[in-house]
């Protein structure tokens, strides 16, 4: 993410998030005002992964995605509920914004990716 604006609006949703948690009215806003952002920065997949994240907040009053597992170890498999469970959508949020920060990143990239997939297979 290049705009200055762009970046200091994520920071201070990121601040927010930690030090509220999730306040669905202003999360939402702001996410709109970041989308309308990038957008003009022309970064299709983060204004994808933007869209989905508020319209999900929205339709479920809360962030109900957990971060994406990475690929399991043989080992980890049964263990997978159980950290799936563990994590708050809070902490999945705060995540996703930590990703966004930098979506050049192909590691990120790849990231935010897991996020549509898991925003458009939600029920």
């Amino acid at each position: 993410m290049e705009n200055i604006k762009a970046q200091n609006l994520l920071n201070k949703i990121h601040r927010d998030l930690n030090r509220n948690g999730i306040i669905i009215n202003t999360i939402v806003e702001e996410l709109k005002d970041l989308r309308a952002l990038v957008v003009e920065e022309g970064n299709p997949l983060l204004a994808k992964v933007i869209r989905l994240a508020y319209e999900h907040i929205q339709a479920n009053n809360g962030f109900e995605i957990p971060i994406p597992d990475d690929e399991p170890l043989e080992d980890e498999e049964d263990n997978i509920e159980e950290e799936t469970s563990q994590t708050s959508g809070e902490e999945s949020l705060d995540y996703l914004l930590s990703l966004m920060a930098d979506p050049s990143n192909k590691v990120n990239e790849i990231e935010l990716r897991e996020y549509v997939k898991a925003f458009q297979e939600f029920d």
